[in-house]
């Protein structure tokens, strides 16, 4: 038996989050089976906790959309007890039981070998939220981002998504704008590396204008709706914004059709679930590579397996900074 964070519903629909104990027969099926050092908090992970939890679809449940661990059993050659591994995406933890647990089965597919220099708790500081940032990084330099072109806007800047956009950009030598709504993150923001500090508000309203001046050479946009629908009129010629999030809502406002004709603007959306393997060890290792590890502590949230309820709920207010890693063994 070992200890997890179980969401139930009982028979009026009301869904209800605590630490039980589970025994390894329950677990779903799978070549693998992992002991889970860390988790940690995403939005999905709030939503699969939260009144509803409109990502499940079986019950009981276990959220927590990645881990890293070490191997304790396995029936694929590629892994061995012993071996350190992460895992994100492929629905783990809304279709299927996920790291909020002390133990996981998963297919050998979807995990990878814990890069090098990087440690599980260091895994989880970065998690799915940091692979993300990197894949929409990518994206932008694929579509010709030079750090001469000018700042680089990241909106949500002091979330999970946005912090690790962050202080990546930065180290990679960027000049990063971060936009927040809390005035009191701009410390925070500034010691990841953004330049500059950039209010929500300033963001939120949405004109009549086709275009406004061309501001930023690049954004990572985890907000989207009404946001991004200002921020694409700001984009530079031939920028590119890569969208990775919806807390703003799923509905871009504004004339978009201006941007795209008239200054080559180009979206791209960003779903770190289903990358390939190859995709996902490459953006791990640029992560490990690039990612100045002394300011992941900066970004840690420390959180154990019965505080997950209440974060769940701070997370879907927008209320949580940084990146919250769960020690699922405290």
């Amino acid at each position: 038996m070992f200890n997890a964070l179980v969401v139930e519903k009982d028979d009026d629909g009301k869904t209800h989050a605590a630490v039980r104990q589970v025994a390894a027969d329950d677990l779903p099926e799978g070549q693998v089976m992992v002991a889970v050092e860390y988790s940690t908090l995403n939005y999905k992970d709030g939503l699969c906790i939260g009144p509803g939890a409109g990502l499940v679809r079986a019950w009981p449940h276990v959220p927590g959309i990645d881990f890293a661990g070490t191997v304790e059993q396995s029936a694929d050659s590629r892994y061995r007890p012993g071996d350190k591994v992460v895992l994100t995406g492929w629905r783990v933890g809304e279709t299927r039981w996920g790291g909020y647990a002390q133990k996981a089965r998963v297919d050998a597919d979807w995990l990878i070998p814990l890069p090098d220099g990087l440690t599980t708790r260091q895994a989880m500081a970065v998690g799915t939220a940091g692979l993300t940032a990197m894949l929409a990084i990518a994206a932008l330099e694929d579509r010709g981002l030079d750090k001469a072109d000018g700042p680089v806007l990241v909106t949500g800047a002091a979330g999970g998504v946005g912090s690790v956009a962050t202080a990546l950009l930065a180290a990679r030598g960027y000049e990063v704008a971060a936009v927040t709504g809390r005035p009191e993150m701009a410390g925070y923001l500034h010691a990841l590396g953004a330049a500059t500090i950039v209010a929500r508000e300033d963001l939120a309203e949405v004109t009549r204008k086709p275009l406004e001046s061309e501001t930023w050479a690049g954004c990572v946009d985890t907000v989207a709706g009404a946001m991004l629908g200002r921020v694409l009129k700001q984009m530079k010629y031939g920028a590119s914004v890569a969208a990775v999030g919806l807390a703003g809502g799923a509905v871009i406002e504004g004339a978009l059709i201006t941007p795209f004709i008239l200054r080559g603007v180009s979206l791209a959306g960003i779903d770190s679930v289903m990358q390939p393997l190859g995709a996902r060890q490459r953006a791990w290792q640029r992560i490990a590579d690039d990612l100045p590890l002394d300011k992941l502590e900066d970004m840690i949230r420390p959180a154990t397996l019965a505080d997950l309820p209440d974060l769940g709920a701070e997370i879907l207010k927008g209320r949580v900074r940084g990146r919250v890693v769960v020690d699922v063994n405290a």
